[in-house]
């Protein structure tokens, strides 16, 4: 059972914000200018509220703090370092996208299945400690999927890809989570003992997402959001993780 459901959420994580970023992307420019913003609020405080409030508290429970912590920083880094090779995240709202050419679409879509990979492995593990876990865990991963996805898919059709093209090797690549929750569920019986030091790390990954990819996103001014707005947004998220 916990292994259906292992692989379940990690198919709700990596493909649901997929899914979500394709019906954005049918949508005309304007309105998908006006929600993609909304949504990069809501994926923030998903964010923030799952490596805060849910992860990092379950690694404390089973790590001292100081070696906790430093895996936290751990994976910040390790994401810093992985951004600056993998073209990663770069382009959220996909209206002015840094990366047009072919090369760097193939880039890209290596660098989302390995970031799907990641997921996958960080749903599992959560599973592995409770499924409530798993559950707050995959949603936040499908929220912040979905600016990344428009972007990605946007990215392809710059680069001369067919929409049914481009929208097929994005989910390919997010097939990746399904690999990465597998590989960790064989990962936990061979050495039941790192869990808490995945969580800890994937901890680490979603605060560099929120902020280091999305908030500098919200600060910039052709997001066209209200602070306000922004602010009930990441609170609506932080609401959800904490109601899970």
């Amino acid at each position: 059972m916990q292994y259906a459901a292992a692989i379940g959420l990690s198919v709700v994580g990596s493909l649901g914000g997929l899914l979500a970023a394709s019906s954005f992307l049918l949508l005309g420019d304007g309105l998908r200018l006006r929600l993609v913003p909304a949504a990069i609020s809501y994926a923030v405080g998903t964010l923030l509220g799952a490596a805060l409030l849910a992860l990092l508290p379950q690694s404390l429970a089973q790590l001292p703090p100081s070696i906790a912590l430093g895996t936290l920083l751990a994976g910040v880094l390790t994401f810093f370092v992985l951004e600056r090779f993998l073209l990663w995240r770069h382009c959220h709202d996909g209206h002015e996208c840094e990366v047009h050419t072919g090369s760097a679409a193939s880039l890209v879509i290596i660098g989302d299945a390995f970031h799907t990979f990641v997921d996958g492995a960080v749903i599992a593990a959560a599973v592995i400690t409770s499924v409530p876990l798993g559950v707050t865990t995959a949603l936040a991963v499908a929220a912040h999927e979905v600016p990344q996805e428009v972007g990605d898919v946007a990215i392809l059709l710059r680069a001369g890809y067919r929409r049914s093209r481009a929208l097929m090797l994005n989910l390919v690549s997010a097939a990746g989570g399904v690999l990465g929750a597998t590989t960790m569920l064989l990962a936990s019986q061979w050495l039941p003992n790192v869990l808490p030091y995945v969580l800890a790390f994937a901890a680490g990954n979603f605060l560099y997402i929120a902020m280091a990819d999305l908030i500098p996103d919200l600060h910039r001014g052709h997001m066209g959001e209200s602070s306000l707005r922004q602010l009930l947004l990441i609170g609506a998220g932080i609401l959800t993780i904490v109601l899970l």
